[in-house]
C-alpha cells in the first residue's frame, strides 16, 4: 500500500485519530493517502487548506477538468481516479476517459479546450510555457486571476502526486467499482489496490505524452464547510 511503515489507527495519537476519524466519516472508509500523511498531519491540514483557498475561486467543472488534466500528465492514478469520477457530474464516461487519455472530447467551450491544453503543459514542464499559451487563454475569455488560479491548481496538484508516488501510494480498492473501460482509463501510473499492476497502467500516460509533442513528464485546515483531504460542494463530496 505504501513503501513506509504508517500508523495503525489504534495506535494513532490524538492528531492522527483526529484526522483518521474525519476522513472515515467523510468517505465511509480511510483512504489510503490519509494514512500515508499519518507521520506529519499537520502537513496534510496545510494541503487542505492550501488546496480550499485555491479551489474556492474555481468554478468546479473548470477545477475538475484541469485537475484530471495535470493528474493525468503526471501519472498519478489516484488523482486522476478520483477527479475522473468527480467529473462525472458533468461529462459521460468517454469523454472523461478521452481527457485521461490527452485527447479532447466534443462539448466543451473554447475555453475549457484552452484550459486542457495548458494545465497539461503546466503539469508537463512549466518552463516551456510561453506568453503565446497565456495570451490564448485571455482569448478564450479568462481573466489574469483565472489564469493565476489555473496554475495554481496545477502546482498543487503536483505537490500532492509527488507525495503519493514518491512513497508508492495505491489507489484506494474502492475505485474498482468503476466502470472497467473508465477505470483503466483512468489508471495512468499505480495500480488500484489489490489490482493487477499491469491493469490498465500507462495506457492513458503515454497517450497524453504524445499529446503534447513529446515533452517528458514527472510521474499530482479546513474551511468552513470542508475537512481535511476534500470538500462538499452542492452535497457532493469532492476529492483531495
Amino acid at each position: 500500500m505504501t513503501f513506509i511503515h504508517t500508523i495503525p489507527p489504534e495506535q494513532a495519537d490524538e492528531a492522527v485519530d483526529e484526522m483518521y476519524r474525519r476522513q472515515q466519516a467523510h468517505f465511509g472508509y480511510l483512504p489510503n493517502y490519509a494514512r500515508a500523511f499519518s507521520h506529519r498531519p499537520e502537513v496534510m491540514a496545510a494541503w487542505a487548506a492550501l488546496l480550499a483557498s485555491i479551489r474556492r475561486h474555481v468554478a468546479p467543472r473548470r477545477f475538475e477538468l484541469a485537475t484530471l488534466a495535470a493528474a493525468s500528465v503526471l501519472g498519478n492514478s489516484y488523482c486522476a481516479l478520483a477527479h475522473g469520477k468527480a467529473l462525472g457530474q458533468w461529462l459521460d464516461d468517454e469523454m472523461v476517459a478521452t481527457i485521461a487519455r490527452g485527447g479532447e472530447p466534443g462539448g466543451l467551450d473554447a475555453a475549457e479546450r484552452e484550459l486542457l491544453a495548458f494545465a497539461r503543459r503546466v503539469a508537463g514542464d512549466a518552463s516551456r510555457v510561453t506568453g503565446d499559451d497565456v495570451a490564448r487563454l485571455r482569448e478564450s475569455g479568462l481573466t489574469d486571476a483565472e489564469i493565476f488560479d489555473l496554475v495554481a491548481v496545477v502546482a498543487g496538484r503536483a505537490f500532492f502526486t509527488k507525495v503519493l508516488d514518491g512513497l508508492g501510494v495505491e489507489p484506494d480498492a474502492a475505485y474498482r467499482e468503476l466502470p472497467d473501460p473508465l477505470c483503466e482509463a483512468l489508471t495512468v501510473g499505480r495500480p488500484i489496490a489489490g489490482r493487477d499492476p499491469e491493469a490498465g497502467q500507462g495506457s492513458a500516460q503515454s497517450a497524453a505524452q504524445q499529446q503534447l509533442g513529446g515533452i517528458e513528464m514527472m510521474p499530482a485546515p479546513p474551511d468552513q464547510g470542508e475537512s481535511q483531504g476534500g470538500e462538499e460542494r452542492g452535497g457532493q463530496r469532492q476529492p483531495a
